[in-house]
Parts: C-alpha cells; sequence; structure tokens
C-alpha cells in the first residue's frame, strides 16, 4: 500500500507517493486546483498502487474541493494536523522548504504512526453550512469590537463623563447607542462628532446583523442537531460550535478518538508511586472552549455535576482534574449526541450501544483515553455527483 502526502494550495497541489512499509518514495506531481486536475491526481495514484491511501493537510478552505472529489471517486482519505507535517518535516535530512518537502512530510507522518491513527475526511454539507455562518458572526462581533473600542477614544475627547458611565459591554445595548447619540447631538458640530456618530450607527447595523445570524443558527441547529440545546449549558453558539468544528461524527468511531481531537483526553503523568493525569494542551481549542463552557455551566447550575466534582474532589483530585475529568466525560456524551442514530439490528447490541446507554452516569475516566484501535476510516458514500473515475 501506498501514502499520497498532499500539501494544497489554492491553485496547485504537490503530491508525493511514499511506501507505506519502507518508506521509500515511489513518485510526485504537480497538479492544478481544478476537476481535471483531480481527475489526473486519481489515475496517475492508482497506477501506482491497487491499495492507497490519501492523507490530506487539513486545511479546509484549499483541500475542501480535492477532498470532495476524492471522496466521490471511492478513494480513502484522512487528514493530517499541519504541526503533525511540521513535526515530520524538522525530523527529514533534506533542508529548506517546498511545496514537495511538505507533500513528503505529509505522507510520511502517517507513515510513522499509522494510518489508523489519523481522523477520516467525511464533508457533512449542513455542518460546514453552520460553521461558516457562526465563523462569520464572530467576525463580525470582532469587528463590532474594534468599532465600540475606537467610539470610546473619541468619547474620552468629546465627553469624558459620558465614557466613564458606560458599563463594559453597555455598546451592544441600544439604549445606551440612542443616549450616546442624543449626547452628541448637543455638541457643536466637528469632525470628531461627525466620525462618532457614524461609529454609532455602524455598531447598530454589526449588532442587528448579529442578531440575524444568531437566530440563523438557531433554526439550523434545531433542523440538524434539535438534541443539543435540550443539554444544559449548550446554547446555539456553543452548539455551532461543536456541529461546526467536529465536521461530521461518523469520522470518529469512538468516544475515546473523538475526546483526543477536543483535547479533553487525559495525559499520564505519572512517576513512581504516583499516578495521574493532566491536562491535554492538544486537539481542537474551539471543540475544547465549547466543552469547558458546558462543563463550567454545568458545574454552576445542574446538580448532578456539582455532586460528581464534589465526589471527584473527596477522591484526592483538584479541582482542575474533577473538572478535567467531567469534560473527558460530555466529550463520550456529545459524541453520542452528534452522531447519528444507530440503526435497529436483529442481533445483540454491541459493546459501542451498550456503551451509549450508559452515557447518562458519569463514569469514571476510561484507563486508555488514547486508543485509536479499529477505526475505521474508509469511506464509501459520494458527496455529490462526480464522473466515474476509471
Amino acid at each position: 500500500m501506498i501514502v499520497i502526502g498532499t500539501d494544497t494550495h489554492k491553485r496547485t497541489h504537490a503530491l508525493a507517493a511514499v511506501d507505506e512499509g519502507t518508506g521509500r518514495v515511489r513518485g510526485h506531481r504537480e497538479i492544478k486546483a481544478d476537476d481535471a486536475g483531480h481527475l489526473a491526481a486519481v489515475k496517475w495514484a492508482r497506477s501506482l498502487d491497487d491499495e492507497r491511501v490519501w492523507a490530506i493537510e487539513d486545511c479546509r478552505h484549499v483541500s475542501r474541493r480535492l477532498e470532495q472529489a476524492l471522496i466521490a471517486a471511492g478513494e480513502r482519505v484522512v487528514r493530517v494536523a499541519p504541526h503533525r507535517m511540521g513535526a515530520s518535516r524538522r525530523g527529514e535530512r533534506e533542508p529548506g522548504k517546498s511545496d514537495e518537502i511538505d507533500s513528503l512530510a505529509i505522507a510520511r507522518a502517517v507513515v510513522k504512526d499509522g494510518v489508523e491513527c489519523f481522523p477520516a475526511a467525511f464533508l457533512d454539507e449542513q455542518a460546514m453550512e453552520i460553521r461558516l455562518i457562526a465563523d462569520h458572526r464572530s467576525d463580525l462581533v470582532a469587528e463590532r469590537t474594534r468599532v465600540q473600542n475606537r467610539l470610546r477614544w473619541h468619547l474620552v475627547e468629546l465627553d469624558p463623563e459620558l465614557e466613564a458611565s458606560l458599563k463594559r459591554g453597555s455598546l451592544a445595548d441600544a439604549r445606551q447607542l440612542d443616549r450616546i447619540d442624543r449626547r452628541l447631538r448637543r455638541i457643536a458640530p466637528c469632525p470628531r462628532v461627525r466620525v462618532a456618530r457614524e461609529q454609532v450607527a455602524q455598531i447598530r447595523q454589526l449588532t442587528r446583523n448579529v442578531n440575524t445570524l444568531k437566530d440563523e443558527l438557531l433554526a439550523l441547529i434545531k433542523a440538524h442537531r434539535p438534541q443539543l440545546l435540550s443539554e444544559t449549558g449548550c446554547g446555539p453558539l456553543t452548539a455551532a460550535i461543536l456541529i461546526g468544528r467536529t465536521a461530521g461524527a461518523e469520522r470518529f468511531q469512538t468516544d475515546a478518538s473523538f475526546a483526543l481531537q477536543t483535547g479533553t483526553a487525559p495525559i499520564k503523568c505519572s512517576s513512581g508511586q504516583r499516578q495521574q493525569h493532566r491536562l491535554n494542551r492538544g486537539g481542537d481549542r474551539q471543540l475544547n472552549h465549547a466543552l469547558h463552557i458546558i462543563a463550567i455551566t454545568r458545574a454552576q447550575h445542574d446538580p448532578a455535576t456539582r455532586e460528581y466534582l464534589a465526589r471527584k474532589q473527596a477522591e484526592g483530585k483538584t479541582t482542575k482534574g474533577a473538572l478535567r475529568c467531567l469534560k473527558r466525560h460530555l466529550a463520550r456524551r456529545f459524541h453520542h449526541l452528534l452522531a447519528p442514530p444507530a440503526e435497529p439490528a436483529a442481533t445483540e447490541p454491541s459493546v459501542r450501544s451498550r456503551q451509549h446507554d450508559r452515557d447518562d452516569i458519569l463514569p469514571d475516566i476510561p484507563d486508555h483515553p488514547r486508543r485509536r484501535d479499529n477505526i475505521d476510516t474508509t469511506i464509501t458514500a459520494a458527496p455529490t455527483t462526480m464522473r466515474c473515475v476509471r
């Protein structure tokens, strides 16, 4: 079997084929980032070996069309985090950086750790739509914050008492904006006053757009994963992060692999007779942030969660250690909620199904949360119609 490392860019993609057993380079290729280039890449790969895996650097904005074409053609595709490629490139004997070197580093990172250690590429159109809207809303909120900060500096010059009376976050309130606008009208016209009034109008428009996008996200989540909104601490914005950043829970066969992606899988830091774990600083930090918000909210408002944290602290864990255990449980819980419903089977339920039945109970952390054995990364369903590649 060969592993084809792919360094994706806006106009071209660099490919490097490596033998899985020996790491020997089987060939290099550069293709255009269009449909003709994607077809040429598949034909070239099939001429090298009958069994192959595509390893693509996880840059969704430039790799999405290639992933879509490969999955539609029935190819097996895994995603490689950029830092894994960087670590592999630093271990190469050849110095420097180029697209060819990067594609080779991506392939050898997969050869080194094993294909089963990387998440399969999965294209969830609804999740992508939610993520795009959530990211756009975050950009508008950041832009509104910048305008609010500039308005405050103008008010320091125009009306220091008014600026001092404005509490933190009050510039998103329509009543406060009306109050500022009335005070600015009383001041003698000057360029600073005109700029400040334009900024007030800009903040109003940004606030309307932000609220509209939040309502749109709520409607999409109710149609896609309404069960998330019934969870304590999981509002529409947090649910949008979980859905959009997970990008299809189907690519995580076990909750342990999902916990590793969310940065909630504990890392051992034991020595001698001391056996303990520490927080995981890896994984997707946006997913980790969403689970952290849910954990903090439940710790404040959910009696069962407070009892669980108290029990963990009574066992000798620190406050952070107990919170880490809670976030690991939440990763298990939300992996179950984000996964599609299981189809009924006539046979005895599997071990995984029985585990999901126990998700309502707050369990202890498994001994091996980083385990990724038996993960099936084969994708057979094509997301869109594509001409069959022979």
